[in-house]
């Protein structure tokens, strides 16, 4: 991707797109199809933008997102699964000047990590979560998340998610718009570039809240896996539009 950059750079060509400074340049090993890679990319922009990259700590968790702490150049810890809001917050804790974000998907911040989610956004803590929302565990090959759709198909629910047996899809902004320690909460997504604006603006927002010392923030981001949902990537993108949004709306939730 450099290469081709700097042949275009070379060749007379307006660079307009280049890889932001605190990420490192390796090849993606996540799936065709996947946007773990575009939340990446948000958060390495906004880090930039910010002029944070030399106090900004990443703690990742266990699932897909823990391939993050490959692809950034910043300080960062790798939480057991499901704790990154409570590492995050010993760590801001002790170094109040650092700004302290974690990168979680679903079946770990909505299942194992509930709990530290909850309390950290009850206590207030100011700390950022970037929360990847594909409705699937995605790492361990596709069984049944808390945010996984009813009558969606997965490895523990073959024959389709229902309500009578596991329950209800769980949404996670709505359970956090109740608490006061939230400051900022927002839900977007990142199957399209208009919707991928949007999501950077949220993500922009929930950063400089915790610049402010204003608490807790978190942004919401549906994704897809084409490969868990045996789905080709375009088709993962239009589930996004016709399933996946009619059950999560998009929306600013809390913005103190």
């Amino acid at each position: 991707m450099i290469d081709t950059l700097e042949t275009m750079d070379d060749a007379g060509l307006e660079l307009v797109y280049t890889v932001p400074a605190c990420m490192e340049p390796v090849p993606m090993r996540l799936c065709p199809g996947c946007t773990h890679p575009i939340a990446h990319r948000l958060c390495a922009e906004i880090v930039d933008e910010l002029g944070i990259a030399d106090r900004a700590v990443l703690i990742s968790s266990v699932g897909c997102s823990v391939f993050a702490n490959e692809f950034f150049r910043l300080d960062g810890a790798q939480a057991a699964h499901g704790r990154a809001p409570a590492v995050a917050t010993g760590v801001k804790r002790v170094h109040p000047e650092n700004i302290v974000f974690t990168y979680q998907g679903d079946g770990d911040l909505a299942s194992i990590g509930l709990a530290e989610t909850i309390h950290a956004a009850a206590r207030g803590e100011d700390i950022t979560i970037a929360f990847i929302n594909n409705g699937i565990y995605g790492m361990t090959r596709g069984q049944m998340a808390p945010t996984t759709l009813l009558g969606h198909k997965t490895t523990t629910s073959p024959y389709g998610r229902s309500a009578e047996d596991t329950g209800y899809p769980l949404d996670v902004c709505a359970l956090l718009q109740t608490l006061p320690g939230v400051a900022f909460l927002a839900r977007e997504s990142l199957h399209a570039p208009k919707y991928v604006r949007r999501a950077k603006r949220s993500l922009k927002k929930a950063f400089q809240c915790q610049i402010e010392g204003k608490g807790f923030s978190l942004v919401e981001m549906l994704s897809t896996c084409p490969s868990c949902w045996h789905m080709e990537p375009l088709e993962a993108f239009e589930r996004i539009e016709k399933e996946v949004i009619p059950q999560y709306p998009l929306g600013v939730f809390v913005e103190k």
